[in-house]
C-alpha cells in the first residue's frame, strides 16, 4: 500500500509552502509575540482567500472539496510556519465537528462562513488542570442554556462561536454557543505562545443550541478529537522539520577551533536524532491520514499513534534546537523559543502525552476508542 501523497497534493504542499514563507516569516510571528495582537488577521484572511479554512468542506456548503489528505499537506506547511492564526481551532475542531454532529439546517448556516474564513470557531471541554471526564463535568446545558466556566479554551478570546462539552440531564451533550451574545464573559488567558491565544470562558443562561444527539456528546468528542489529533500531528512535524533545519543552519555556518561546529560528533548525534524522530512521526502521521481520509476502522489507534509520536517528535526537536545554539539559542533575539514555545502548547492542546499514551494502550488492547476520558 501507497501512502505517499500524490502529485497534486504534492503541488499543494508547495504552494502553501511558497505563501507562507512570503506572508508568514519568523519575523512575522516574532511581531504578533511581541504585540497585543492575538492573531496576525491579514495572515488569516490570505488563507481563507488561497481556500484553506474550506480544504475538507464539501462544496454544497460552500468549500473547496479537496478533503482530509489535502488538509494534512496544508496543516504541514502551517507548522513549519509557526503561523499565529486559529486554524486548528476554527477548522480541526469546530468545522469537523460540525460535519459530524451538525443538522443539514447547522451545516448550512456555520460551513459556508467557516470555509471562508468569516467566521471562527473553537470547541471547550476543559475545565481546568485535571483531564475531563463525563463525570467531572461542572457546565451544565439545560432547556437551551448554558451554565458554568470552561479554563482554558484555545482561541477563546477571538472566536464567533465556541462548541461546548456540557453535562444535561440526558449526559455529556454538545452545544453551540454564541461567544458574542449576552450571558457569556470572556477573560483572556496566559500561556508559553502568547501567538495562540487563549481564554476563560463563562456562560450564565447562555443561549445555545444542540448539537447531536443528546446524551452523545462524548462520543462525538472523541470523534472529533481523533480527527483533530492526526491534523494536530502534521502541524508537529512541521514544526519539527523547521527546528531541525534551524538548527542545521547554524551548525554549519557557526564556528569553533576553526571548523563548523556541526563537523563536531556530538553535533552530528542531536542532528541525526532529531531528524530519526521526525521521520518515525511522519510514518505515523501518514499512516494517520490514510485512516482519516478512508474513516477506517482502525482510525482510533492511527490518530493515537500519530499523535504520540508527532509530540515527541516536535518536543525534542524544539528543544535541541536550542541546545545546537548554544547560549545564544536561550536568549530572546534567537528564534529558537518561537519553536519551543509551539511545541509545549500543541502538545497539551489536545490532552496531554501521557494520556495519549494511555490511550493508544487501551486502543489497541480494545481495538476502539476509550470512553472514559478525553482531552483536556
Amino acid at each position: 500500500m501507497n501512502f505517499d501523497f500524490s502529485e497534486e497534493q504534492k503541488m499543494l504542499q508547495e504552494q502553501a509552502n511558497k505563501f507562507l514563507a512570503d506572508r508568514c516569516s519568523l519575523a512575522a510571528v516574532r511581531k504578533i509575540l511581541e504585540s497585543d495582537e492575538p492573531y496576525d488577521r491579514e495572515l488569516w484572511k490570505g488563507v481563507a482567500e488561497m481556500g484553506w479554512t474550506g480544504a475538507a468542506v464539501p462544496e454544497e456548503y460552500g468549500g473547496i472539496g479537496f478533503g482530509h489528505l489535502e488538509l494534512c499537506v496544508i496543516a504541514e506547511e502551517l507548522g513549519r510556519a509557526n503561523a499565529p492564526i486559529p486554524f486548528s481551532s476554527s477548522v480541526y475542531l469546530a468545522t469537523e465537528a460540525i460535519m459530524i454532529a451538525g443538522t443539514e439546517e447547522q451545516k448550512q448556516t456555520y460551513l459556508p462562513k467557516l470555509a471562508a474564513g468569516d467566521l471562527i470557531g473553537t470547541l471547550t471541554v476543559a475545565e481546568g488542570t485535571k483531564a475531563p471526564r463525563p463525570s467531572t463535568l461542572t457546565v451544565t446545558f439545560e432547556n437551551n442554556r448554558l451554565n458554568g466556566t470552561k479554563i482554558p479554551v484555545a482561541d477563546g478570546d477571538i472566536a464567533d462561536f465556541a462548541i461546548v462539552v456540557a453535562n444535561s440531564s440526558d449526559g455529556p451533550t454538545l452545544a453551540i454557543a454564541d461567544l458574542t451574545a449576552s450571558g457569556v464573559a470572556r477573560t483572556p488567558v496566559k500561556t508559553v505562545d502568547p501567538t495562540r491565544s487563549h481564554a476563560r470562558v463563562t456562560f450564565e443562561e447562555a443561549e445555545a443550541a444542540q448539537l447531536g444527539d443528546a446524551g452523545d456528546g462524548w462520543n462525538l468528542l472523541l470523534r472529533v478529537c481523533d480527527r483533530a489529533a492526526i491534523l494536530t500531528a502534521f502541524e508537529q512535524i512541521g514544526g519539527t522539520a523547521s527546528s531541525l533545519r534551524m538548527a542545521r543552519g547554524y551548525a554549519l555556518e557557526r564556528y569553533a577551533f576553526g571548523r563548523p561546529i556541526g563537523s563536531f560528533q556530538a553535533i552530528k548525534h542531536r542532528l541525526a536524532d532529531m531528524y530519526i524522530k521526525n521521520e518515525l512521526a511522519r510514518s505515523n502521521c501518514y499512516y494517520g491520514a490514510w485512516a482519516l481520509s478512508t474513516d477506517a476502522a482502525d482510525m482510533p489507534v492511527a490518530a493515537a499513534g500519530a499523535r504520540v509520536a508527532a509530540t515527541e517528535a516536535f518536543n525534542f526537536a524544539a528543544k535541541e534546537n536550542i541546545q545546537v545554539h548554544g547560549g545564544i539559542g536561550c536568549t530572546w533575539e534567537s528564534d529558537c523559543h518561537l519553536f519551543y514555545r509551539r511545541a509545549k502548547l500543541l502538545s497539551l492542546n489536545l490532552g496531554s502525552l501521557m494520556n495519549w499514551k494511555n490511550w493508544l494502550i487501551d486502543r489497541i488492547e480494545t481495538g476502539s476508542r476509550v470512553e472514559e476520558s478525553a482531552p483536556a
